[in-house]
């Protein structure tokens, strides 16, 4: 499991991404070249908790050694937390039940400096009870083709989402946390985006059966910025 800061996950040419600098940390220390399967990817800007990335080694390294031994050779924007063997056929993507992302709004007048690129600020004063009633109708299973980003190359746009909720925190801070078998290309900042949208008074809680109805991205929210996302947990 691991931690992240700000740079996208999967590995690109020529790019600082989270998948290559972790294979190559693990090269270092297993002399063996890697490749790592991770529950999902996440894209620039966008935070992870609780990611969960497998691979391959014979490597004679003792496993509660192994972490320690990676974070050796990793910046400190990115941290290995847990290490521990699996069974042969466990893959971190295939094998997950359901995963959870929490969207953090800054709700505050004025934001802050030191915590902006860790949440997303919307001044406007959210009713968050209406923003819970709403969350409620995104959960079982459901075609979420108006919570998709254009261009995704999923076909299948059907997910259950098992939990949602709106949660009111301390320091005018909201979460808005989203558990379900799986998500789409911005379906997290899309749901996220029309939840705002709620809370404002833009759109009614009984729209959003509607808009899932409908399946046109028009009727939903914006898309809210990556900053504010995060994977907290994977289930297996």
């Amino acid at each position: 499991m691991m931690e992240k800061i700000s740079i996208g996950w999967q590995k690109q040419p020529n790019k600082l991404n989270i998948q290559g600098t972790i294979e190559k940390a693990i090269e270092l220390v297993t002399k063996q070249k890697v490749d790592l399967n991770a529950s999902g990817r996440t894209d620039a800007g966008v935070h992870a908790k609780g990611q969960v990335a497998n691979f391959k080694t014979d490597c004679k390294i003792p496993i509660e050694k192994f972490a320690i031994a990676i974070n050796t050779n990793l910046k400190k924007s990115i941290r290995i937390i847990k290490a521990e063997e699996v069974e042969e056929r466990f893959h971190s993507r295939l094998s997950c039940k359901r995963k959870t992302y929490r969207y953090v709004i800054n709700n505050s007048e004025y934001g802050t400096a030191i915590y902006r690129n860790l949440e997303t600020h919307i001044p406007m004063k959210l009713n968050v009870d209406r923003m819970n009633e709403a969350a409620k109708y995104f959960e079982g299973e459901h075609d979420f083709k108006a919570f998709k980003a254009s261009g995704t190359s999923s076909k299948n746009s059907v997910r259950t989402i098992y939990k949602a909720e709106v949660i009111k925190m301390p320091e005018e801070r909201i979460y808005i946390e989203l558990t379900g078998s799986g998500f789409l290309y911005n379906m997290v900042r899309i749901i996220s985006g029309t939840l705002v949208d709620v809370g404002i008074g833009k759109i009614e809680p009984e729209d959003i059966p509607n808009i899932i109805k409908e399946q046109k991205r028009e009727l939903a929210g914006k898309t809210l910025p990556p900053q504010g996302l995060y994977l907290m947990n994977v289930e297996y």
